[in-house]
C-alpha cells in the first residue's frame, strides 16, 4: 500500500494551468526527483502533498498512521529558544515517552509499598513496552544524533546555544532541514535541501538519506549529484503533467532522450502518411476513383480526430553564444603571500587564509571551494583588488577585462525593464557595441525572458529571473575574464547545463574561468584547477576538477584512518598485554598468601551468623530503596541496586547451606 496517493489533481493560478490530471504514488522506502523547469509545478505539488495547499480538484491520500514531514523554505521556528533546543523539539513524542516511564516509576514506588506484588509485575510490563518504544526512537542515543546532525549539516558547538533570532536566513534553513531529518518521518518531502549547504553538507546529506534515513522521499534539487546517489525513480514536470522514469538523473537524461527520439519519430511518421493519404484523395477525389478518395478521406478524418499525435514540444533552453573576448597577457593574476583575517565576536580572530600563493594563468579555469564562512568570496575579492588583503601583494596581468557576477545584485537599477538593462549594461561595459532594442529583447529572450517578461522591471522580478538578467548582461560583454560566484544558484538544471556548455572551450569561450560554486557537477565540467579553503585557515591547490579532488581527498582520509586505526590496534595490544601481566601478578600474589582451605568451614559460627545478619540486612535496605520514586526515575542507579541485590542474594546461599549444616 503506498505512503502517499494522489489521483487526477488539477491546480490553477489565474489562468495558468500548473497540474493538469496528475497523480502519483509513493511506496515505502522510495527514492523520486521531482524535475522540471522553474515554474513547470514542483513546489506546488510538493505543497499539495504535504497539506499546506489544498488543489483545486482531485484526491490526496496519505497511509493511516505515516507521518509527512515537509521542508519549508521559510521555516516555522521559535525564535527565542537556542539553536540546539530547536532540533531537540524533533522529539516531542520520545520526551512523551519519557513522562510516561516517570509515571509509571512513580506508580511502581506505590505498589511496592503497598505490597502489591501483582500490580508491580503488571507495571513493570507497561515499563518494558515503554522502553522498547523509546528505544526504536532512539531515546539513549538523542544528544549523539543531534549533535552527529547538527555537525553534518555545518553547525559548530559553538553555534549551539545562539538564539534563532540571531541566525542568518541559511543557518535557519539549515536548522529547519536538522530537525526535519531527526524527526524521521515515513515520507520526507524535501523543495531544495541543499540551497544552503556546503559542498560537505551535501556530502553528508547524501551519506545520511542513502545509510541512515530508511523512510521514502520526494525531493525538488537542482543538484545533480545528489540526484544521481539518492534517488532511483524521476518525475518530471511539463505542461502540467508527470512523466515518470525508472532510474537516477543521469539514467532519465538518457531515457528523456530516447523517448523524444521515438515520440518525433513516431510523429513524423504519422505526418508523411497523413501527406500521402491527403494527396491521395486530391488526386483521385473527381476521377474513376473518386469514391475509393471519399472513404479514405472520411477514414482520415477519423484518424485525424481521434489519433493525432502531438508535436513533441522542444522546451525553451538557454542560448548562449559568449562573444570573442581580446587575447590577455600570459598571467592574468598572480597573487604572493596573501593572508586575511577577522576578528569573531568573543574577541578572537578568524584566520581565513594565510601566506597563500595564487598565479592563473591564461586560459585556465579555477574552481574555488570550501565550507561556508571558509572565506572564499573574500580570496577573489582580494584577487580581483577589491578588497586589501592583511599581507601580500597582488597583480593583475595585461589587457585583462573582468567580468565578475556576485551573488547579490547591488546597484541594478528597479525601475529599468529588462531589456534596457541589458542595453545599460552593454553600454557601460562595452562603449562600442551598443544594443539596439531588437538586439537586446533577442538577448532577453535568449535567456527565457519571453516578449511581455522583457517588458518587466527589474524590481518586480523574482530572485531567479534577476540572475538571468544579470548574467545574460556579463557573459554578452565580451570580457576575457569571468569571475562567477555561485552563478547556478537560481537556474534550473537544463539551463546550469547550457551554462557549463557555453564556459566550456568546445562551447567558445577561450578566456580565464575563476569559479565559486557548490554545484560539484559545475566545477567538474569546467575547471581545470581547484583551490579549497579548508575553513581553519589553510588552503590547497590541486590540479584537476572537482571529482580529482575528491577522490585525493578521500584516499588520504582513508590512509590516515588506517594509521590511527593501527596506532590504536597497537596502544590497545600493549594495554591488554599490560593488564595480563598485572593480573598474572595478582594471582601469583594471591596464591602465596590466600587460605588453602576452605574458608567458610574455618568460620566460626558467631562469625558466620554476623556474616548472614549482615547481607540480610543490605538486601532489606535495598527492597526499602526501590519503595522510593526517585531511584527509579535514575536507570543506572535501580540498576546497579539491582545487580547488588542479586550478588548478595547469591553470597548468602553458601552462607546459610553452611549455617544449616552446623545446625542439623
Amino acid at each position: 500500500m503506498p505512503l502517499i496517493a494522489a489521483v487526477n489533481l488539477r491546480h490553477t493560478f489565474g489562468q495558468d494551468i500548473i497540474l493538469d490530471g496528475c497523480s502519483l504514488s509513493i511506496e515505502p522506502g522510495e527514492r523520486i526527483g521531482l524535475v522540471g523547469r522553474n515554474g513547470t509545478g514542483k513546489s506546488t505539488l510538493m505543497k499539495c502533498l504535504g497539506g499546506l495547499i489544498a488543489p483545486d480538484s482531485g484526491t490526496i491520500t496519505v497511509q493511516r498512521g505515516a507521518r509527512v514531514g515537509y521542508l519549508q523554505q521559510d521555516p516555522d521556528l521559535d525564535p527565542g529558544e537556542t539553536l540546539r533546543d530547536a532540533a531537540e523539539g524533533a522529539f516531542e513524542q520520545l520526551h512523551r515517552l519519557h513522562a510516561e516511564q516517570h509515571g509509571l516509576f512513580d506508580a511502581m514506588a506505590e505498589a511496592t509499598a503497598r505490597g502489591d506484588s501483582a500490580g508491580v509485575d503488571r507495571l513493570l510490563k507497561q515499563q518494558a513496552e515503554v522502553e522498547r518504544q523509546i528505544e526504536t526512537a532512539g531515546g539513549y542515543a538523542i544528544d549523539h544524533k543531534i549533535d552527529a546532525v547538527l555537525h553534518g549539516l555545518g553547525f559548530t558547538d559553538a553555534q549551539f546555544t545562539i538564539k534563532v533570532k540571531d541566525l542568518s536566513g541559511g543557518q535557519k534553513g539549515r536548522l529547519a532541514l536538522a530537525r526535519l531529518l531527526l524527526e524521521e518521518p515515513e515520507v520526507l518531502l524535501l523543495d531544495e535541501p541543499t540551497n544552503h549547504l556546503d559542498i560537505d553538507g551535501r556530502l553528508w546529506l547524501e551519506q545520511f538519506l542513502t545509510q541512515e534515513y530508511r523512510g521514502a522521499v520526494l525531493m525538488v534539487s537542482h543538484d545533480r549529484y545528489l540526484l544521481d546517489a539518492v534517488v532511483n525513480r524521476i518525475i518530471e514536470t511539463e505542461q502540467g503533467r508527470l512523466i515518470d522514469y525508472p532510474g537516477n538523473y543521469e539514467a532519465f537524461r538518457e531515457l528523456r532522450a530516447e523517448r523524444l527520439m521515438v515520440m518525433h519519430r513516431a510523429y513524423e511518421s504519422q505526418q508523411t502518411k497523413f501527406k500521402k493519404e491527403e494527396e491521395f484523395i486530391r488526386r483521385y477525389k473527381a476521377g474513376q476513383r473518386a469514391k475509393q478518395a471519399r472513404g479514405r478521406q472520411t477514414k482520415l478524418e477519423r484518424e485525424k480526430l481521434d489519433n493525432t499525435l502531438e508535436r513533441p514540444m522542444e522546451l525553451a533552453a538557454l542560448r548562449l553564444e559568449l562573444p570573442k573576448a581580446e587575447r590577455t597577457g600570459d598571467i592574468v593574476v598572480a597573487a604572493r603571500g596573501l593572508s586575511k583575517k577577522y576578528p569573531n565576536e568573543d574577541g578572537t580572530e578568524k584566520v581565513l587564509f594565510s601566506n597563500l600563493d595564487v598565479v592563473i594563468g591564461r586560459g585556465e579555469r579555477w574552481g574555488i571551494i570550501g565550507p561556508n564562512g571558509a572565506g572564499k568570496t573574500t580570496l577573489v575579492r582580494c584577487l580581483l583588488k577589491d578588497l586589501e588583503p592583511d599581507t601580500g601583494t597582488v597583480k593583475i596581468g595585461s589587457n585583462v577585462k573582468i567580468g565578475y557576477y556576485r551573488q547579490t545584485h547591488e546597484g541594478v537599477d528597479p525601475d529599468l525593464p529588462v531589456y534596457r538593462y541589458l542595453q545599460g549594461v552593454i553600454l557601460k561595459e562595452c562603449p562600442g557595441q551598443a544594443l539596439s532594442e531588437q538586439a537586446a529583447r533577442n538577448l532577453a529572450g535568449a535567456f527565457l525572458f519571453s516578449g511581455d517578461e522583457q517588458q518587466k522591471e527589474m524590481g518586480v522580478l523574482s530572485g531567479g529571473e534577476r540572475s538571468r538578467a544579470v548574467l545574460a548582461g556579463l557573459l554578452a560583454s565580451a570580457k576575457n575574464v569571468l569571475v562567477l560566484d555561485e552563478p547556478t544558484n537560481h537556474l534550473d538544471i537544463p539551463s546550469a547545463e547550457r551554462l557549463e556548455e557555453a564556459l566550456s572551450v568546445e562551447g567558445g569561450f577561450e578566456g580565464t574561468l575563476i569559479l565559486i560554486s557548490h554545484d560539484r557537477a559545475l566545477i567538474d565540467a569546467t575547471c581545470d584547477h581547484v583551490l579549497v579553503l579548508d575553513g581553519k585557515g589553510g588552503a590547497r591547490i590541486v590540479l584537476g576538477n572537482y571529482t580529482d579532488w575528491h577522490e585525493k581527498d578521500v584516499a588520504e582520509r582513508r590512509e590516515a584512518q588506517e594509521r590511527e586505526s593501527e596506532s590504536r590496534r597497537r596502544r590497545e595490544e600493549a594495554e591488554r598485554a599490560q593488564r595480563a601481566a598485572e593480573e598474572a601478578r595478582k594471582k601469583q600474589a594471591a596464591a602465596k598468601t590466600g587460605p588453602s582451605v576452605n574458608a567458610l568451614s574455618r568460620m566460626k559460627t558467631e562469625q558466620l551468623e554476623a556474616k548472614i545478619e549482615q547481607i540480610e540486612t543490605r538486601i532489606k535496605a535495598i527492597d526499602a530503596a526501590f519503595a522510593d520514586p526517585d531511584v527509579w526515575r535514575d536507570a543506572d542507579k535501580a540498576s546497579a541496586l539491582g545487580q547488588e541485590r542479586q550478588k548478595l542474594v547469591a553470597d548468602l546461599e553458601p552462607l546459610e547451606f553452611e549455617w544449616s549444616q552446623r545446625a542439623g
